[in-house]
């Protein structure tokens, strides 16, 4: 709460499955992160390795910054309640991962710390600093928020961004 976030709640992990399917949407390249970011697939892993670091947490924090559009066309606001999201995920990253060493942050979106990623020619930068999306693991948000009793719907005209730190 003190990052920001009003919408929280806990995970337990072993509710959390990783779908084929949501690697194959982001093969689609909709975002146009796919295969040129070591945070996306495929330069995040496979989706065996993901399940296999996920499958080492047994619990976690879900976060969640929703908000409302005046209409389907409002993307100022869009934007607005991304960037108030990343910020927030941000400002409580470095906290969290003191407090838990080990955790595996997975965010709204693709890892931004460097302005262009290094992927594929060269190793990542920042390995240890790096944050995947929770899709890019393979996770469908709506199933995560509902295995944890947080809401993944809030109307026709609300926007919502949902991060996760799972931990052990």
């Amino acid at each position: 709460k003190d990052a920001g976030f009003k919408l929280m709640a806990f995970a337990d992990a072993a509710t959390i499955e990783l779908k084929q399917e949501v690697r194959d949407m982001c093969a689609q390249n909709t975002c146009g992160k796919y295969g040129s970011n070591w945070a996306c697939p495929p330069g995040c892993g496979e989706l065996d390795e993901c399940r296999e670091k996920v499958s080492k947490y047994t619990w976690g924090i879900i976060v969640q910054t929703s908000g409302q559009m005046e209409d389907s066309f409002d993307f100022e606001t869009v934007a607005e309640i991304a960037a108030e999201h990343d910020e927030n995920f941000l400002k409580i990253l470095e906290p969290m991962r003191e407090a838990f060493p080990g955790m595996l942050p997975l965010g709204a979106g693709t890892c931004t710390i460097c302005a262009k990623c290094a992927y594929p020619d060269k190793p990542c930068r920042f390995p240890d600093k790096r944050v995947s999306s929770v899709e890019a693991y393979g996770m469908v948000v709506q199933e995560v928020c509902a295995a944890s009793g947080l809401k993944y719907y809030y109307g026709p005209r609300a926007i919502a961004y949902t991060s996760c730190f799972l931990l052990e």
